[in-house]
């Protein structure tokens, strides 16, 4: 879940604890001091009193101070900093009540005595699968964090892992291609592990700000944007779900090297073995440097394996990079856009009919998806609660197995040739909800955004698609668009766009107007062509009750014009203004809206939509 929403939900205490962290890196000048203060010129109190959508903004500007700040809250080792963010950063934790945050902690805890235990035997043992050289590597690590940690006593003080000692480790782990589980379990066989109580765990993440506790719904929160610094903080490259996806379209020959590399069990089977592989926290990184390629294969070999990986598998064309760490750099890069891109490049209720056609052909889909992703709801197929941890379409489709795949394509039509899972994601895309969802983009005509977000159209046909959604918009909002007298009324020189036909015989003009210039600025234009609608509609003996102007936004000129005009009553509607609006239509209790709602000069979507949500 983004900041800014997750801010939407809680009230000022919760937050308390985040905002004191922020105000106190801002005190300290961080390096865009001068963005900050333009934010917060307006604010009375600081950033106490700015609104959720701004202080989300400061944080965005003060990320590199912030991740500066959480590196030197891990030097601590004591903290158990490195297990708590482990749970945190998993795909599907970033939202769960106390209980179970608490029984993943307790879990947590039991699997890393039992893997302490295990690997202990496991290097005592003569005849076990880990290679001479990867226990001499251990043997070194070991060694050297042991010193580290009993140096202390020597000298009579409490024993600890400087914050210069631990810069010396991390770099030795990184050397020697540990894991993060690798160095995690050589960790607390030297490192006191003991299990703390849950409230202090969660009230420790809350001072940091780390995490928002509601106590209100009993629910820790982590922001989007703190997962991908913690998970930065880890030396994790990208989310599990793209390690994985990465993982599946490997062969099994090659998910064995990778296993023998880092002490993974061989006899598992193929998927089973590439779950240890994303829970072992192997490098992504030093996965696509050295661990997926013949033992033998030099640098062209490696840069061409990639290549084919990613053009041929991944379906990602064109990586750019001319070294093999630039090219591995542009995957990073490619997964890191994907995450954060807020568009799922199919309509929401085509997520929601995909995920709904998915359970009737795979009952067993919902449990899969649970404990892939940790979450506590009980049934998980819904679009709205999996874009709440930011699982996206293509991230559920890529847990179905081959078998499964082919019976939800054959039970549902899907297009057989080519890639199952784009194949899928095409069938869903549902053109006209997803034209809707991208409605302010259309009115900007942005064209490149429409094209990232899988809407293909000609710059000619955007005029009129704005026209036809915004008619679609005000069809669901429960009015008349009447297109027979609209048509009737309609001369060779005045084309009304919309005309909404009210119960007692009035009527709205509506024009739509599209701009790819910021502040619509055309006031006297627009004016004439809009009293001559209104005279040719009072000719016909029908009264004018309402004239509403869309556009992408307007200039202060223009508002102040439309302001001193007395012959129209004219208001006017921003695009994502309505939009906002349609979405709180779809969730309230009214079948019809109630036109009365338009009687501003400037409509102000907040006054309607918690109008709507009475």
């Amino acid at each position: 879940m983004k900041l800014e929403k997750i801010l939407d939900k809680l009230n000022s205490i919760d937050k308390n604890y985040f905002i004191k962290v922020i105000d106190n890196i801002i005190s300290n000048n961080p390096s865009n001091t001068k963005e900050i203060e333009k934010i917060l010129s307006s604010a009375d109190k600081g950033l106490k009193s700015v609104d959720n959508q701004n202080i989300a903004k400061v944080f965005s500007l003060i990320e590199n101070e912030f991740y500066a700040y959480l590196k030197c809250e891990f030097q601590d080792t004591s903290s158990q900093l490195d297990i708590l963010i482990d749970i945190l950063i998993r795909d599907g934790n970033c939202i769960m009540k106390q209980d179970w945050f608490s029984r993943l902690y307790e879990t947590e805890i039991k699997n890393i005595k039992a893997k302490i235990k295990k690997t202990n035997e496991e290097f005592q043992n003569e005849k076990s699968d880990i290679s001479e050289e990867r226990k001499r590597d251990y043997k070194i690590y070991r060694a050297c964090l042991d010193t580290a940690y009993k140096n202390d006593l020597e000298n009579n003080r409490d024993a600890k892992i400087t914050s210069d000692e631990l810069s010396i480790i991390l770099t030795l782990s990184n050397e020697l291609n540990l894991s993060q589980e690798e160095i995690k379990l050589i960790n607390y066989s030297i490192l006191p592990i003991n299990k703390s109580d849950i409230m202090d765990v969660i009230n420790n993440l809350k001072n940091i700000g780390v995490i928002f506790y509601s106590k209100k719904e009993n629910t820790l929160f982590v922001a989007d944007e703190m997962v991908r610094l913690l998970r930065k903080l880890r030396k994790k490259e990208v989310a599990d779900k793209f390690l994985r996806r990465t993982l599946r379209v490997l062969r099994e020959p090659v998910i064995n090297q990778i296993s023998r590399k880092h002490n993974i069990d061989r006899g598992l089977n193929y998927l089973d073995k590439i779950e240890e592989i994303i829970n072992e926290g192997v490098s992504f990184r030093g996965l696509l440097m050295n661990d997926i390629y013949k033992k033998d294969s030099n640098l062209t070999e490696k840069k061409k394996a990639l290549n084919e990986l990613c053009d041929k598998k991944l379906n990602i064309e064109n990586l750019r990079g001319s070294t093999l760490d630039d090219k591995i750099e542009s995957l990073i890069t490619h997964f890191e856009n994907i995450e954060k891109d807020e568009n799922i490049h199919i309509s929401l209720d085509g997520f929601e009919k995909m995920l709904s056609e998915l359970n009737i052909s795979l009952p067993k889909l919902n449990k899969e998806i649970r404990t892939q992703f940790e979450i506590q709801d009980e049934f998980v197929l819904k679009a709205d609660l999996l874009l709440d941890y930011n699982i996206k379409p293509r991230d559920i489709l890529d847990l179905v197995t081959k078998d499964d795949f082919k019976k939800f394509i054959t039970d549902n039509g899907i297009k057989q040739r080519g890639d199952d899972i784009l194949n899928t994601l095409e069938y869903y895309k549902d053109a006209e909800n997803l034209y809707l969802e991208n409605y302010d983009k259309v009115a900007y005509r942005d064209l490149n955004t429409l094209k990232e977000n899988g809407i293909s159209v000609k710059e000619s046909e955007l005029g009129v698609k704005f026209e036809e959604l915004t008619r679609k918009i005000f069809i669901e909002l429960g009015f008349n668009v009447d297109e027979e007298l609209r048509k009737s009324l309609n001369t060779k020189n005045d084309l009304i766009d919309i005309l909404l036909h009210l119960e007692n015989g009035d009527v709205i003009i509506v024009e739509c107007k599209t701009s790819k210039e910021r502040g619509y600025n055309k006031f006297s234009t627009v004016s004439r062509q809009l009293k001559s609608y209104k005279s040719v509609t009072e000719k016909n003996n029908i009264r004018v009750s309402k004239i509403l102007l869309i556009a992408p936004e307007f200039s202060d000129d223009f508002i102040t014009d439309c302001e001193m005009n007395m012959e129209l009553n004219l208001s006017l509607l921003t695009a994502s203004a309505l939009s906002k609006i349609f979405d709180a239509f779809k969730t309230s209790k009214y079948t019809e809206f109630p036109p009365v709602l338009f009687r501003d000069v400037v409509i102000n979507e907040d006054r309607i939509i918690k109008a709507l949500s009475k």
